[in-house]
């Protein structure tokens, strides 16, 4: 049967909704690769659950070198009831060039392309629309602080007019972070986003959306333990996503998200 629009626009969302992967930061010339694991009670993407509100897996490898050069991938498990026929993975490359702008304030621009392996739109055979999404960034940092705005190049994770009824390029989101260590191996981090999605700001089908994060990390031994409140003020009804069996989540309501990673 064919998705409904409301259907579609939401699972559309949850697919674009982060944690998301962090690009890299420069490392130390003579350590130019870093990798990263962790283990999450629910991926959040830019406040949408990713994983039907699961726990997932994650994991990536970054290179950086000491001109300001990186490039990156970082992988999630995520869930095939938003990602439907394929891996039930994402995918992340991206890559970029950070550099001092002055004493205090860094630079960072690149782009980033999000890949979900074998995965496309129900509704629309034979056509076979895909999820991937690539977009460009630039951000800056100032001790706590950093800014970021990433924008859609391609339709918004394949939100075009033939799965939404109308194109979606050109949409942005503007993450807004603070991280400090309050006290030896405790650190406090908050975040505000907001998510504009491109010719759907409006009426029943207003996909745009504020979301927030507070979260705390510890280190114990070398481990990450973090403990975080996420939560957006999406469209209830149009961020849901139900199982085979038609159960049903909200997946922009607020969460308490558990993690534990280890950088390497």
């Amino acid at each position: 049967m064919k998705t409904t629009l409301k259907t579609t626009l939401s699972a559309l969302v949850l697919l674009a909704a982060f944690a998301t992967p962090t690009t890299a930061s420069a490392q130390a010339a003579d350590r130019p690769l870093a990798g990263n694991i962790s283990l999450v009670s629910d991926y959040r993407f830019r406040g949408i659950s990713q994983s039907y509100k699961l726990p997932a897996l994650q994991g990536g490898l970054d290179w950086s070198h000491a001109s300001g050069l990186y490039l990156g991938n970082w992988n999630s498990s995520l869930s095939g009831n938003q990602y439907p026929n394929g891996a039930s993975l994402e995918m992340d490359f991206y890559g970029g060039y950070k550099f001092a702008l002055t004493s205090d304030i860094t630079l960072d621009a690149g782009g980033i392309y999000y890949l979900y392996p074998g995965a496309y739109w129900n509704g629309f055979l034979p056509t076979k629309p895909k999820f991937n999404n690539f977009e460009v960034y630039l951000g800056a940092s100032s001790g706590p602080f950093s800014a970021k705005l990433y924008v859609a190049v391609t339709d918004f994770f394949g939100l075009d007019s033939t799965t939404g009824g109308k194109d979606s390029s050109g949409s942005y989101y503007l993450d807004l972070n603070y991280g400090a260590e309050i006290m030896p191996k405790l650190s406090l981090s908050a975040h505000l986003g907001y998510q504009n999605v491109r010719n759907y700001t409006s009426g029943d089908n207003d996909l745009s959306y504020f979301d927030y994060k507070l979260g705390i990390t510890y280190d114990w031994s070398g481990w990450a333990l973090g403990a975080a409140v996420v939560g957006t003020n999406a469209d209830k009804k149009l961020y849901v996503a139900s199982d085979a069996a038609g159960k049903v989540k909200r997946t922009g309501e607020p969460g308490l998200v558990l993690s534990i990673g280890k950088s390497f």
